[in-house]
């Protein structure tokens, strides 16, 4: 186990304990030649919602309202990005930024993203 899977673990376990079940939901768009509807696939995700402290909120980058979500990437079939919904605490947030934490450029530590209530 190397020193990151062991990190990926702890933050697992810590978001396991204080989180709460959630869904990453990505929408994935018709086929180009043959059409039809979008669908949108729910991924089960543990995580922790969080809302920004006060002095970090600038009006542009992170407005009010915006959550900073902590998701565990152990189990998660997919790498949360910009333009994916995360759903916690029965509402849904479009995620407008993100950082996959792969400190070792191959291990995701946790996902934490921005999300901003969709609209």
């Amino acid at each position: 186990m190397t020193f990151y899977t062991e990190m990926q673990a702890m933050a697992h376990e810590l978001i396991e304990e204080f989180g709460q079940a959630g869904a990453v939901k990505r929408l994935t768009p018709p086929d180009p030649v043959l059409g039809g509807e979008p669908v949108t696939s729910p991924y089960p995700a543990t995580l922790v919602p969080m809302a920004y402290e006060a002095r970090y909120i600038d009006g542009t980058t992170i407005e009010t309202g915006d959550m900073q979500i902590y998701i565990s990437s152990v189990g998660l079939a997919i790498e949360p990005t910009v333009g994916d919904v995360v759903t916690a605490n029965g509402t849904d947030y479009a995620i407008v930024n993100g950082y996959p934490n792969k400190y070792d450029g191959i291990t995701a530590v946790v996902f934490i993203v921005q999300g901003r209530i969709a609209s």
